[in-house]
């Protein structure tokens, strides 16, 4: 009997060949447990539906590997994982980037990363802030939507940029204020995100 593993693998890649050809909505069971070599009990004993297969895959190929890179705190070296890992698997990526709806692959990117965000936040304290808004939950969803939207946006433009290139700019959104930015933007200097810093 083969592994749970290499079961759960063998459908995210029968679903990942599919996806090359067939618009997500329109995948069947049937047809990724035909292309993984396993019958639809042994999908069930592993996903409830198509869309938990999605979010396993965004898991072990994007979240997952950063992880460990966040709980050390190589922040920057974490996005440009995550961005490296996206562009791996460009085409795949690139064809369920437009899904719509609860289920959609943007909402299981902002949901996973926001779990990741809040698994590095400190913990609240008891101690008053000058900010009460600042709590762990709307700190991890800020940073969470504004990272999936970057993400987004690079992967339905079509890649174009390198990783690093965008791992940078996202270093540089965070790291300064908007006025920061129209500053930049409104200096006589070409307005260049320092792709040096991560």
């Amino acid at each position: 009997m083969e592994a749970r593993g290499n079961i759960e693998q063998a459908l995210a890649d029968s679903l990942k060949v599919l996806a090359a050809r067939t618009p997500f909505e329109k995948i069947t069971i049937k047809q990724i447990t035909d292309g993984a070599g396993v019958i639809r009990v042994t999908f069930y004993n592993h996903f409830q539906d198509k869309y938990d297969l999605l979010e396993w895959i965004v898991k072990n190929e994007i979240i997952k590997p950063v992880d460990i890179l966040l709980t050390n705190g190589m922040y920057s070296e974490a996005v440009k994982l995550m961005f490296g890992n996206l562009k791996k698997e460009q085409g795949f990526y690139m064809r369920v980037a437009d899904m719509q709806g609860q289920n959609s692959f943007p909402e299981i990117v902002e949901r996973n990363i926001n779990v990741l965000i809040m698994n590095v936040l400190p913990e609240q304290t008891a101690k008053p802030s000058a900010y009460p808004w600042l709590i762990p939950g709307h700190v991890a969803a800020y940073y969470a939507h504004s990272l999936t939207f970057l993400l987004l946006s690079w992967i339905r433009r079509g890649m174009e940029e390198p990783p690093e290139e965008m791992s940078g700019i996202y270093e540089y959104m965070v790291s300064h204020s908007l006025w920061d930015v129209i500053r930049d933007m409104e200096s006589n200097e070409k307005f260049v995100c320092r792709t040096d810093l991560v």
